[in-house]
């Protein structure tokens, strides 16, 4: 039987995994990201010593800017100093496999395309929702990267001239649903409140403020907190017109949401439907689901073996 090598890359750590063609994993090794010689190394080595003879490829998923057709990681944000490496080309001196890289929320597209929540759709989006928005999108039954791999970079999307900031544009998708967008909006809720005599559940105080985050609010909305109500209620809001642009232009079968949407739906899902109502053509939004992710805590480790699964599907 065939058998798949996935490597994760992330800020504070990697995971290097050996699966088969049923998305079952066999073996896993995590380390945490350390400087960039020695986490490529540590990669390099994992990789070799998962290997078995059954492998037959390799698949990358890593955050971006990245160049998935030269496999070249262009220096994320969120890991410093990883600048131009040929992360595919070393891979593949090392392991003498194909192999190939992608963007996470791609990648995380195409593994719940494969086996989760968008499983048998032709036409679906995946949505992150978590530090950052991001989507990867399947078109067609295809994974689609755009010319040059920046599909699916929604969060980038200004939907307010005013808002949280996210992306590094004041309110933008992701400025409004994230986790750190979430934080933004109930400090500032916060802040107002506090300056007239007032509190939150989840802000009793000024000094309160820097430990406010978007779980926070949640439980304190899940404990009855209206404030925190109403700042998942326009997240929600701000969901369902950023979704409706998608629907509209894309006509997806489904959309399937990551992270705090899978944990928080619920106080999402009543603002973000009666916009989509209000905004979306009637046909499009009859033809959509918006679902949670259903991968859980695998989904990282699914992204990466997806991608070697899909190269050596599409040699077949």
């Amino acid at each position: 039987m065939k058998k798949y090598i996935g490597i994760d890359i992330g800020g504070t750590k990697c995971a290097v995994v050996l699966g088969d063609g049923e998305g079952n994993i066999l073996e896993k090794v995590k380390f945490p990201t350390t400087t960039v010689a020695e986490t490529l190394e540590q990669i390099l080595t994992e990789a070799e010593n998962i290997r078995t003879e059954e492998a037959v490829s390799v698949g990358i998923s890593c955050g971006g800017p990245l160049d998935p057709k030269l496999g070249i990681i262009q220096s994320p944000p969120n890991l410093p100093g990883w600048d131009n490496i040929k992360i595919v080309d070393r891979i593949r001196e090392r392991l003498n496999l194909p192999a190939v890289l992608c963007n996470d929320a791609n990648a995380c597209a195409l593994a719940e395309w494969t086996f989760g929540a968008g499983r048998g759709c032709e036409n679906m989006i995946f949505l992150t929702f978590g530090t950052g928005l991001g989507a990867g999108i399947i078109l067609d039954g295809r994974l689609y990267n755009g010319t040059n791999g920046n599909a699916g970079e929604v969060g980038h999307m200004r939907l307010e001239r005013f808002g949280p900031v996210g992306y590094g544009k004041q309110g933008s998708f992701e400025g409004f649903c994230s986790g750190g967008g979430i934080a933004q909006s109930a400090k500032t809720a916060a802040t107002e409140l506090l300056q007239q005599g007032k509190s939150t559940g989840y802000c009793k105080s000024f000094a309160e403020l820097d430990t406010v985050t978007a779980k926070s609010v949640a439980e304190a909305a899940y404990a009855g907190d209206e404030t925190a109500k109403q700042v998942y209620a326009r997240c929600g809001e701000m969901l369902g017109r950023g979704l409706s642009l998608l629907v509209d232009i894309l006509n997806p079968e489904r959309i399937v949401i990551g992270s705090i949407f899978q944990r928080s739906a619920d106080l999402l899902i009543p603002a973000m439907e009666r916009v989509m109502a209000e905004e979306c053509l009637a046909p499009s939004l009859d033809a959509v689901q918006v679902v949670p992710a259903g991968l859980g805590e695998n989904l990282g480790d699914l992204a990466a073996l997806s991608l070697a699964i899909s190269i050596d599907r599409q040699g077949e």
